[in-house]
Parts: C-alpha cells; structure tokens; sequence
C-alpha cells in the first residue's frame, strides 16, 4: 500500500479508502445487500492487513449500524491512532431529520461518536449541500465541533463548485475550520468534475476523494453485463442511463489497455483515477475479500501517458443529476 498526507492536514492515509456503506445490517435502513456483522468484519480486517487505515461511513447508512460495525471492528483489530476514520451528516438517522441546521450537526456527531464508541472522528463530512439551512449556521456549527474536539477536520461532498467555493470563502473570512476534502462523484465515465470542482480543490489544496470510482461496478465488468445490485440499483441507472454509447467505448478501450498490461479492468481504472493531480485516495467499496486483494494492486499500476488518453478521448459531457 502507499500513503499520502490528506491535503493540508496532518493526517497520512492510503492511497485507497474503505468505504462502509456495503457494511450494515440488511434488515436496517433500505439496503438489502449490505453485509451483516461477521462478514463485514472479515472484510474491515482483510482491509487492515492489507495496509488500509483510511474508512468513510456516514450516519445514515442502515440506519446506523455501518458505524456501530465499523466501530467494533476498528476496536477489535487495530488501534485508534492508527486509523482514520471519517463519516457523514445531511440524511436522515434515527429520529434525526435531514439537514444540516446547527441542532441537526451536533446532535448526529454525539449520535454518530455513540455508535462508533470514538471519542472523535478524524473527519466529519457534510453529505450534501443543504438549501433550506443557511450555510453560515451550518459552517459555524461544524467549527464548533472541530473546537470541542469531536472531529480533527471536516470534508464536503457533491455539490456545485461555485457552493463549495462560497463555503470555503465564508470560512476563512470568519476564522472557521475550513473544508480540507471534497468527496465527489468521479470515474472514467463521470469526468464533470474536471470543469470547475477540480481546479477548485487543487487551488486551495483540498484532497479529493472520489465516491464511486468505478461507475457502480460498470467499469468492472464487460460492458452491459448485469448482477442482483445493479438491475435493482435506480440510483446507478439514474446517473449512467443517458450516456451509454460513449461510455460503452470507454469500456471497450479500458478492457484493451486492461489486456495489454495484464491487469484487470478495476485495476485500470483505480489506476487512471489515482493519475490525477488532487486525488488522495478513491473510495472503494467491497463485498469479498479476493475483489479487495484485486483492488488493492491497482495502486502498483501506473498508466502512461498514451494510454490514460486513449480511455479519455471518448469521453462525453454527462447531465448532472442526482447530487446537486
């Protein structure tokens, strides 16, 4: 595994970040193909030995229980100082409603530092923008739980460039803790943030850790093949539908390169991903212990240059939709 500082902290994490939202019991929340407890803890620990010390839930995810099995897990098998851990507030958890008013951020961290059994989190994010809160109350908020020592640092994720750049603006007018990373949605075949939210991170050294960076499992597979998650996945379809004539042609030219350099069609597109000047660490996500040792390789493939532009040529302009 390799490591890097998480933009401008102090915090040193894998270049591959565990995501835990497969990890939760099935029956909470409404997600029936997440991971109940034993199996989750198999994967956390393969994680663990595998050299990952970087993990990113959120409160919502099955109602909680990702954090409580990600907590226990933690717990069991390595120690605090050695992970990094991050989770989410916006969604609704518990008998918390979503949004992120002041009541909303300072209830979820105690509920969310309960669940994980932490005295802090090394990064609380915001899950969206908010628009019926103004984002002053929500800015300070989140300051004063940096300041009582709940989180070492707060993140963003999915928003326009131009509300990113208003809250970062806002917080260092007012002395705030300011946002040190941006969780987006960025794949070979997802690239809109390469316009403006990119250019934007990179100039005020923000980390860049990308959510779904492999489409979904789409980049994973030979195009058009279908499983379980992703016939049932309206979140997937609602983000790829529009476009598959030109991602289809990124498939096709990501499985040659996967075939030229003995890797696989993951293991290229993690790697084309980790090429890009900003991203910290990819958020993977995993439900078998031989898909992770899989991933985890992507990080010793370097891609040159001719390659990594002949899987961007086919690139189209994508709606925006969903996120914002």
């Amino acid at each position: 595994m390799q490591y890097n500082t998480l933009g401008k902290t102090d915090l040193k994490v894998s270049r591959l970040c565990l995501g835990c939202m497969t990890f939760g019991e099935p029956q909470r929340g409404n997600h029936a193909w997440t991971l109940p407890e034993e199996s989750s803890r198999l994967i956390i620990k393969h994680a663990l030995d595998g050299g990952i010390n970087f993990f990113d839930t959120a409160n919502s995810y099955s109602d909680g229980s990702s954090e409580e099995i990600v907590g226990r897990a933690l717990r069991d098998f390595t120690r605090r100082d050695e992970v990094v851990v991050a989770t989410k507030v916006y969604y609704p958890s518990g008998d918390l409603t979503e949004g992120l008013s002041r009541a909303q951020i300072l209830r979820s961290i105690d509920a969310s530092l309960k669940r994980l059994n932490m005295d802090y989190v090394d990064l609380l994010q915001i899950h969206r923008w908010d628009y019926n809160t103004p984002i002053e109350e929500t800015l300070e908020a989140l300051d004063d739980v940096v300041k009582a020592g709940k989180a070492r640092y707060i993140g963003a994720s999915s928003m326009h460039a131009s509300q990113f750049a208003e809250a970062l603006d806002l917080q260092k007018q007012h002395g705030w803790a300011r946002f040190v990373t941006m969780q987006d949605h960025y794949n070979l075949i997802y690239r809109e943030e390469e316009r403006d939210m990119l250019p934007l991170c990179y100039q005020e050294g923000v980390a860049v850790i990308p959510w779904s960076p492999l489409a979904r499992g789409r980049l994973t597979r030979p195009w058009g093949e279908t499983t379980a998650r992703s016939v049932s996945d309206e979140v997937g379809k609602n983000l790829y539908n529009d476009t598959q004539a030109s991602d289809a042609l990124i498939a096709e030219r990501l499985a040659g390169i996967a075939e030229e350099t003995g890797a696989t069609r993951a293991q290229v597109a993690l790697a084309w991903l980790l090429s890009k000047r900003g991203v910290a660490a990819p958020i993977i996500g995993t439900s078998r212990e031989e898909q992770l040792d899989e991933l985890l390789n992507a990080v010793d493939l370097t891609l040159t240059p001719e390659q990594i532009a002949e899987l961007e040529i086919p690139y189209q302009q994508h709606p925006i939709v969903g996120f914002k």
